[in-house]
Formats: C-alpha cells, structure tokens, sequence
C-alpha cells in the first residue's frame, strides 16, 4: 500500500537522521574544542538563565509527559524520575552555574618531564569529540549531559526516551538557543527526534560518528549497550547498593543514613536496596527502623532472623525476602533486610550481590570502617554516610553524565575530567633519533 512504513523504512529513516545529525556534530565538535572557557561558561551562564525564563514553557511540555505516562499506566518510580517542577528547575539551573565555576580541563598539561635528551614530553587535556547519550524517562539528564559536554569541549547526540520527548525537545530547543547567542555552534547539540527505537540500534554501531556512548537507564537498556555496542561505552551504571549497620554504630546515627539513603529519593540509582544489619545490634535497630519505615510505607522483604525480629510489630511491612530480591535494584519504597553475624559475612554479601555502585558503612569502630574501605569493590565506598551522596554535584564535579560501575578510565561520577582524553605533546629543538 502506497504510503506505508516499514520496520525498514524506519529504520533507514533512523539512520539518516543519525547520519545528518552526526554529520553537523563532528564538524561543530571540531569547533567547539578551540572555543575558550569564557565563552563556553558564558554559554552555560545562558542555559541557567534560560532554565527560569522558559520556566512556564518547560513545564507545560512536561505536564504532557506526566499526563502521557499516566495513561500508559507507568509506575510511580517511573513517573517521579520524569517530574520536571519548579524546584527540580531551580536544582539544575545551580548545578549548570556550578559547571560554569569549575576549571575548564581541556589544555591542561599533565605529567610533563624534561627528558635527559633536553625534550620536553607531557599530555594535553583534550575533548573526546562527540558524546552519544541514550538514556530513559529523566529530562534532567538533557540538561546535565548538555552541560558538561559543552564544558568540556564535546559535542553531543541526545536521544531520550519516548516518554520524556516533549519534555527533552523543549530543554534541548533552550540549550542550542542559548549556546548559538554565546556564540558557539547549536549543532554542538543535537536531539533525536524520532522516537523509533531502530534509532537506539543505530548508535550502537555509529563507528565514525560517536566517539564514547553513555546509557543511562534500565538494566536491559545496559545489557543491550553491553551486548550489541561496536563502539566504546560505559556499561554499568545499575545501582544495588547496600547498608551495613556494623555491632559498633551509633543507632541513631545508623537510623538516620539507612533512612535517608532509602526514603530521600527512592527512585534513583544511589538509594539503599538492602540494610544488612550486625545480630548485636538487630533486635534494638530493626524495630526502630520498622517503626520509622511504616510511617512511609517502606516494605521490608526480611530474611528469617530479621522476620522473627519483626513480624506484625509496630504495623511494620515486614514479608519474606526472595533470592531475586538481594539482586534488585527496587527503585521504589522497597527494601531488603538480612541480618549477619560478622563485617566478614556482610562483606561477602555485597561481593555476591552488589553491583559496584553504592555501598555503606555505619560503624564506630576505625578497623571495620578501614577494612570496609579497603575491601568492597565499588565505585564510591561510604563510612557513615549516605549512599545518596554519590552523586557528581554532591562530589564537586557540577553534575554527572553518569556514574559507572566499570573498571576503565571513568569510575562512579563522570564529571568533566572524564569527558576528556589526552594527546602526547612533544617539545623538541631540533632533536633526530639516532
């Protein structure tokens, strides 16, 4: 029938735009690397400012969102990390100034020596070139990854996911606006606006054209990176993140970080999934806990010694853990509760079922809190504090473009440094090899 669109079509569509798209951000890319920090802080200066004056605008586009996914029947997690609000806008509008305040990387000189030879060897900060970003249900990313690009030198494919597109288009439309009246190219960023999941495939394989990928979102959006990406890309990022209340903490102390690391923002990847609590200290701090946790609805999925502990005490939410339960990352007003005889049975608990993003320690005793540094492998380790603050502003890197849980140049946080690559820079006077 005349007219009608195939999955090849579509797909052939999703890879023009991603070849037009691609096209304009190399060549604004190459651009974008020469421009100096006043002008690219100018131009984040632009994109806060621009963050209040479009206020009305953003908001509505996002209010279509909201209602959108209402209909669809999205979960309250979900809806929560699409909400764009008056505050959240105030939040990202500081976090972009800061972006502005920090030291711009890129010319950076680092390890440079004068060699016996009279040469001069060191490595320049450069950008990587062109940043592809993929990621679910949060506008907020549109803003974080923008920014810390733009600072750092590198152009930028946004693609988000259907469910956030009015909310994104209006947020990418006010960052090209304000980086072309700052003076830098506004094909520097670019938006997907197909929302074709063929696209996501094609970005995957975009060799030439996306020098590093970041996924931010689900564990089968990271699986997919993993598995199919023919280009370089984080692939971690999936937070099941632990608490460890150890036989020497402050319960009020403790109380408070499990409370705030699980209730503060359920919805986000650095919020506690499981409390893993010392036997000495469970049947004082787990009622407590209980009693606290009911008073928002918190569910407990208990193993047995925390069950018996529990039971209907207090009204608590208190049901049996599942083994798939230690392995989730709950995003919502869930928690699993196990309780442990020793740091070491902890400590093999979080090896086991951690997945190297989060994890905590409450304790008083300077030996368990070395010994929980030293030996939990993570991308950012607490010793009584709240997962919540592994976050790049709450890190002084401004904001995020994500947090990674690989072993490779970027670690937890990926702020501006981690944008960058270097070159070799070689100072000679005339020098030949013999």
């Amino acid at each position: 029938m005349q007219g009608t669109v195939t999955r090849e079509t579509a797909s052939a569509t999703a890879s023009d735009e991603l070849d037009v798209k691609g096209r304009a951000a190399r060549k604004a890319a190459r651009k974008l690397a020469t421009i100096s920090a006043g002008v690219k802080n100018a131009a984040l200066q632009n994109v806060a400012d621009g963050l209040k004056a479009r206020e009305e605008e953003i908001l509505a586009a996002n209010e279509k969102d909201i209602a959108n996914g209402r209909k669809r029947g999205l979960e309250e997690y979900f809806l929560d990390r699409l909400l764009l609000t008056p505050e959240r806008l105030e939040g990202l509008a500081s976090d972009v100034r800061g972006i502005a305040a920090l030291p711009d990387p890129i010319g950076e000189v680092i390890d440079q020596r004068n060699m016996p030879n009279g040469m001069t060897v060191g490595k320049r900060r450069v950008p990587l070139g062109v940043i592809g970003a993929i990621y679910e249900s949060r506008p907020n990313v549109t803003i974080d990854i923008s920014s810390l690009c733009l600072k750092s030198g590198n152009a930028i494919i946004l693609r988000g996911g259907s469910d956030a597109i009015n909310s994104n288009t209006a947020l990418a439309s006010l960052v090209k606006d304000a980086i072309a009246d700052a003076g830098i190219p506004d094909d520097a960023v670019q938006v997907m606006e197909t929302t074709d999941r063929a696209v996501v495939g094609q970005m995957l394989k975009a060799k030439g054209i996306i020098d590093l990928l970041i996924p931010r979102g689900s564990q089968a959006l990271i699986n997919r990176v993993a598995t199919e990406a023919t280009i370089p890309a984080i692939t971690g990022g999936v937070g099941v993140c632990h608490t460890y209340v150890d036989s020497e903490a402050d319960l009020e102390m403790a109380l408070d970080i499990v409370d705030n690391a699980k209730v503060s923002r359920p919805s986000v990847c650095n919020a506690l999934d499981t409390v893993l609590v010392h036997s000495g200290r469970a049947s004082s701090f787990l009622p407590a806990l209980a009693k606290r946790w009911q008073e928002v609805g918190v569910e407990m999925r208990c193993d047995r010694r925390a069950l018996s502990l529990l039971g209907t005490a207090n009204g608590s939410q208190a049901v049996p853990v599942t083994e798939e339960d230690w392995m989730t990352e709950h995003l919502s007003l869930t928690a699993g509760v196990r309780v442990v005889d020793s740091l070491d049975e902890a400590l093999e608990h979080i090896e086991v079922y951690g997945s190297g993003h989060s994890e905590a320690i409450v304790t008083e005793d300077y030996g368990a809190a070395m010994r929980f540094l030293d030996e939990v492998d993570a991308g950012a380790v607490f010793v009584n504090a709240s997962t919540r603050f592994n976050d790049g502003g709450q890190f002084g890197l401004g904001a995020e473009v994500a947090i990674s849980t690989d072993k490779m140049h970027a670690r937890g946080p990926m702020g501006l440094k981690e944008l960058t690559s270097y070159k070799w820079t070689v100072l000679g006077s005339g020098h030949i090899r013999e």
